[in-house]
Formats: C-alpha cells, sequence, structure tokens
C-alpha cells in the first residue's frame, strides 16, 4: 500500500564537465531546487524541509538565499559514496509521513571547478582503518579498490568483460537520446569501447563515471497536498537503507568481499513493496564503475550472479526492447555524475512518462544508489 508521501516536483541545473561550470556549487544547488519547486507548482516559501546526502550546502544558507520560511526538518545520511541517494529520498519520505514537515526538498550539488574531490591519487599522510592494509601497497583511487572486488566476483560467478561493455553501451546509447546528457552526441561502439586504455583491470576508460559539475533535486509532499499542485504525483512505494552484518568492514573480516552490499537492501524493499523484481520495467542502477552494476542487478534480485551474462546480452538492458532497460538517461556514465541524484530524478521522470527513454506503460521505477557502498539503498516509485 502507497504510503502519505510522493515526489511533486523534479529539477535540475545544467550539467556541465568537470570545473566547467560558471556557477559556484551553492548557485547550482540553488538553481536546481527553484527548478524542482516551481516543476511542482509551488512556491519557495512552502518548503519546509531539506535532505541531502554527502553535501556541503547547508540549510541555513538555503533558507536564507532562496527566502524559505520556518523549517521544520533537515537531515542528511550517513555513508561515504552515492549509496546516500535513495535513502535521502526515504528520510524526506519518513518526515512528510509522520508529519513531521509538509514539504521537503532533497538535493544534491557538485561543481568540481571550485571543490575538487577525486583524480590521480594522493600521497596518504597516514593510513587508517581498512586502508592501513591496502594503502601501503598501493591500492589509493576509488577504481583499483572497487576493480578488486570486481575482478574477483567476475572469476567467482564467470562473469565476462562484455557484461562490463553491456553495461557502458547501454548508458552511451540512452545519452544518445537525451540532450541534458554530457555524453550527449557522442556514441560508442563496443570496439571503441574494448580498445579504451585500462584504468585498473577489469575497468578500461569507459567503465569508470566522469566527474562533473551540476545539480539536481525533487520535491517530497503528501498525496493529499499533491492533488491540488501541477503536477500528478509520484508515489513512494517503498524504500530501503541498511547493511548486513559486517558489510563494508573491508579488511576487518568483510563476510562478503566481492558485493555490492544490496542483498538486505533487496530484501526489505520487495519486502515492504509487496512487489518482486519480475514487476519492475526499468531500473536506473548507481554506476561510479560499472562492476559494482552487474553486482546490484544480482543482489537486488533480478537474476543469480550466475546468469548475470546471458541476462544483460544483446541488448537486454537497453531501451526499447530489453527486458529491462537501465539507466534510460544515460546514468552517471552518460548522462552526468551529480553523485547518483539524477538517477534518482529518471526514475520519477519514468513514472510521469516524461523520460527521453520512456518505458511504455511503466507503473513501476526503481532507484538503486550506491552499490559497492555501505549502506546501501533503493527506493522504488509508483503511479499514486
Amino acid at each position: 500500500m502507497h504510503g502519505a508521501a510522493a515526489v511533486v516536483g523534479v529539477g535540475e541545473s545544467t550539467y556541465y564537465k568537470r570545473g566547467e561550470a560558471s556557477e559556484t556549487e551553492f548557485q547550482l544547488a540553488c538553481i536546481a531546487i527553484r527548478n524542482a519547486v516551481a516543476d511542482a507548482g509551488l512556491a519557495l516559501q512552502d518548503v519546509d524541509g531539506f535532505v541531502s546526502y554527502m553535501d556541503r550546502n547547508e540549510p541555513v544558507r538555503l533558507s536564507a538565499a532562496l527566502g524559505v520560511g520556518d523549517l521544520d526538518f533537515t537531515a542528511q545520511t550517513f555513508g561515504g559514496g552515492g549509496n546516500g541517494a535513495a535513502a535521502a529520498v526515504s528520510l524526506a519520505d519518513a518526515a512528510v509521513s509522520a508529519g513531521y514537515a509538509d514539504c521537503v526538498v532533497v538535493f544534491r550539488a557538485l561543481a568540481q571547478g571550485q571543490f575538487h574531490r577525486y583524480g590521480q591519487a594522493g600521497r596518504p599522510r597516514r593510513s587508517r582503518g581498512a586502508a592501513a592494509y591496502t594503502a601501503p601497497y598501493g591500492m589509493l583511487s576509488a577504481a583499483q579498490i572497487c576493480a578488486m572486488q570486481t575482478m574477483r566476483y567476475m572469476d567467482e560467478h564467470g562473469v565476462s568483460q562484455d557484461s562490463l561493455a553491456e553495461v557502458v553501451l547501454a548508458c552511451f546509447e540512452h545519452a544518445q537520446r537525451n540532450p541534458r546528457a554530457i555524453r550527449y552526441g557522442t556514441p560508442l561502439t563496443r570496439e571503441e569501447y574494448h580498445a579504451s586504455r585500462w584504468v585498473a583491470e577489469p575497468f578500461h576508460l569507459y567503465d569508470c563515471c566522469p566527474e562533473n559539475d551540476g545539480a539536481a533535486a525533487i520535491v517530497v509532499s503528501t498525496r493529499e497536498r499533491a492533488r491540488d499542485l501541477a503536477r500528478e504525483p509520484v508515489a513512494i512505494l517503498a524504500a530501503a537503507h541498511g547493511l548486513e552484518h559486517r558489510d563494508g568492514v573491508g579488511a576487518f573480516g568483510e563476510a562478503h568481499f566481492p558485493t555490492a552490499h544490496h542483498r538486505h537492501v533487496g530484501r526489505r524493499l520487495w519486502h515492504r513493496a509487496g512487489v518482486k523484481p519480475a514487476d519492475v520495467p526499468v531500473a536506473q542502477f548507481y554506476e561510479n564503475f560499472t562492476g559494482p552494476v552487474l553486482m546490484a542487478i544480482a543482489e537486488m534480485g533480478f537474476c543469480e550472479a550466475g546468469e548475470l551474462d546471458d541476462f544483460v546480452a544483446d541488448g537486454n538492458i537497453r531501451w526499447p526492447a530489453g527486458r529491462l532497460p537501465v539507466n534510460t538517461s544515460g546514468g552517471n556514465l552518460g548522462e552526468g555524475y551529480i553523485h547518483g541524484f539524477g538517477n534518482v530524478v529518471e526514475a520519477v521522470r519514468q513514472i510521469r512518462g516524461e523520460s527521453t527513454c520512456q518505458v511504455e506503460g511503466a507503473e513501476l521505477s526503481l532507484s538503486v544508489s550506491g552499490p559497492g557502498f555501505a549502506p546501501g539503498s533503493a527506493v522504488l516509485f509508483a503511479k499514486a
């Protein structure tokens, strides 16, 4: 049964290549928020809550700059990657459903030209935690860490390099229909994928998402209030956020080393939603790298790990004919990397019938956040 909350508006800034935005990160956040609120047919004064993840744009500054009134709810999620996107939506859902707030904006903004995140790995001054067992041997970057996990997963379950390529090719193909996408107008062939340089085997250049500048936001309000707003509401059918015991502890005895950290999340999500993976016609998977996408497809229950090659082969994750079109806006790889929040916006657009790769008759739409980082999260949207 649907909850009391729904997404009533979505908005984005322009997406830029890394360091090319003329706006500051704070300005990008404000642009996306204004666009989402306007899309809902609301006034900024109607906003009474902000939620994000790993974002430095504080509600104190946002509310003052945007002219928002009194705030009733603010929150951020734990976690060090794009794993917080769906979790942030779940916090807004909980706040609205419990009556703590009436109109909550969930957002994420990045400006790499202003605040650098990644690039060539630097020399750590001190190694702490699990990194103390890996950094001294040169494993410093996210690509290296994820590559090691992916290589072991491929070996254990018989997953081929072509399955990684299928994720990349799906994202690039979908981006060619999306004028907002960074990769719009730059198609990629399978031959170009395989010819691209290695970053950290099994990851070629195109297995690794770019860094981008931009912001995205949604507005969550009550379904009752949504009846009088500009857009048909999109119900938040269910969300899940968490991890299995010892997930993410790395060198300190992680029970499942090659994992998307979504086994527990998947079980909880389907139980709460009262539907099965087979009922879902379209899904957005956070892809900092392609390996965790494949792991998450299996851990969310769409197939067994040993069936991944067949599941993704022959265009099966591509629109329009695939059994499960994935990352239909282009995702992080093709549309732009806003720490995965663009995938949430695209999942909402699928229910609204507004995607540039629209799955006909989609009444359920899944967004899976941060495969490869714990705690993971996922949210399932539905027709209200």
